[in-house]
């Protein structure tokens, strides 16, 4: 008598519980983002560009990114304090972010005030950024149900958009387990 193979190949059990694994992972995992923000857009880290305009209007977020792109012979990227921000005083860096690409990514993971400066005497000409970062909004709450309503509120219906496919999961997890067994 021949053995029953249980493989690992497309369509074995525990394949299907893979995929199971994952998809669940996929429907209850919640949804992160960061931004990566280009300073100064299209124009980059470069003088003749107004960082205080082009920040202006932006929420930076704890967990984004700030991506400088500049001339690396020419310039570079300091973090400093708000003082020698304001005087563009580039003796005391607290972090000097310049790795010599030109192409410096700067992680915005503490809720505070950043301060960016070129050292070199480009900070004089205006190339000089700071930014305050926050935390992440909460997420909105559902409006409080109204009692002479009949129907369910529509934050009613997508609190519940995530039930079936988990329940789902974890049937099909289920038979997964028992078919290997």
């Amino acid at each position: 008598m021949e053995g029953v193979r249980r493989g690992c190949g497309f369509g074995s059990p525990v394949m299907t519980l893979v995929a199971m694994v994952v998809m669940l992972l996929v429907v209850v995992v919640p949804e992160v983002s960061a931004t990566r923000w280009t300073v100064g857009a299209n124009m980059g880290w470069s003088p003749n560009v107004n960082y205080t305009i082009w920040a202006k209007d932006k929420h930076f977020y704890n967990g984004d990114w700030l991506f400088f792109v500049y001339d690396r012979n020419q310039m570079n990227v300091l973090e400093v304090n708000k003082t020698d921000y304001e005087s563009c005083n580039s003796d005391h860096p607290l972090h000097n972010w310049t790795r010599g690409a030109g192409r410096d990514v700067v992680p915005l993971n503490v809720t505070r005030n950043y301060y960016f400066i070129s050292g070199k005497g480009f900070c004089f000409g205006g190339m000089k950024v700071a930014v305050h970062v926050e935390n992440l909004p909460p997420p909105p709450t559902a409006a409080p149900l109204n009692e002479k309503s009949a129907s369910p509120s529509p934050s009613f219906y997508l609190r519940g958009q995530y039930i079936l496919p988990a329940v789902l999961a974890i049937g099909a997890l289920w038979d997964a387990f028992v078919l290997m067994w």
